[in-house]
């Protein structure tokens, strides 16, 4: 049997480390809680559905040490409350080590696999609760945590973008299909990177990190999602367009994800992690 390196254990160690994670039931979300455990980590795993949190919970715990999860509920579009179980979170465990900020609304409401959510007839409402979840939610976590960081001299923030910050959509990939991203989540997406490097320059003399990390195109595999993929066609279509031939599974996203909140990255912020098969190196 290989033995383990003492110098990787240390570098992408998360042992001891307070890790609170948004969206923690989603797609990404279930992964992420997953991956941060295996690395050591106290999830405090935030949601806003009691039941789903609660299951969420529940499910690590049978696989991971008991009393390294920690659920909090909490609605991120409730921006009172959404702070509030921030601070108390960073209170009962004196402190907070890592961010991870994952969720996102994908829902008519922000424009996604609906004819409303296309450049010419996405609603004002829509633009504005897009922008909403895709930089406030994220801005308004970073103002909580921070001051909690900068008293502890460190700390690191990971957004969670997408490479469509960095390319548009490919229109032909969504001729005659029901699903595709409304133009609101590439600006806002930008706007989540811009803020990225905003915050790395403005908190590193505190010791603090802030970097991105975009995936590309991961297909939800739960067909009853409604961000899930029209079919296995449109999915096809989707690992054409990458250099390695294939869509991602979000287990490629755990090493990327460890490699930002730990050690490992000690010296870089500010950056984009791009994690996308090759999609935009085309």
């Amino acid at each position: 049997m290989t033995k383990s390196s003492p110098l990787i254990d240390s570098l992408f160690s998360l042992s001891g480390k307070r890790v609170i994670l948004t969206g923690a039931t989603g797609y990404f979300g279930r992964a992420f809680a997953d991956a941060l455990l295996g690395a050591g980590a106290t999830v405090l795993a935030f949601g806003r559905d009691k039941g789903a949190v609660t299951r969420l919970r529940e499910d690590l715990e049978s696989r991971h040490e008991k009393g390294r999860v920690k659920h909090y509920i909490a609605d991120c579009g409730d921006d009172a409350a959404f702070r509030r179980a921030l601070q108390a979170a960073i209170e009962e465990n004196d402190g907070v080590d890592v961010l991870v900020n994952n969720a996102f609304e994908f829902s008519r409401d922000t424009g996604f696999n609906d004819p409303s959510g296309s450049m010419d007839r996405m609603s004002r409402d829509q633009w504005m609760r897009g922008l909403e979840s895709g930089v406030y939610w994220q801005a308004s976590a970073i103002q909580v945590v921070t001051p909690a960081m900068k008293q502890q001299g460190s700390g690191s923030i990971v957004n969670i973008c997408s490479m469509y910050a960095l390319v548009s959509p490919d229109p032909a990939l969504y001729l005659g299909k029901a699903v595709f991203n409304p133009p609101v989540y590439s600006v806002a997406k930008a706007g989540l990177l811009a803020l990225t490097r905003y915050v790395a320059s403005f908190y590193g003399e505190f010791g603090i990190r802030c970097n991105a990390l975009l995936p590309g195109s991961f297909p939800n595999s739960d067909p009853t999602a409604f961000n899930a993929p029209a079919d296995d066609s449109f999915v096809t279509s989707l690992a054409s367009r990458t250099a390695l031939g294939r869509v991602g599974k979000v287990d490629d996203l755990r090493g990327a994800l460890i490699f930002l909140a730990s050690p490992a990255s000690e010296y870089m912020t500010g950056q984009s992690l791009v994690v996308d098969g090759g999609w935009t190196v085309r």
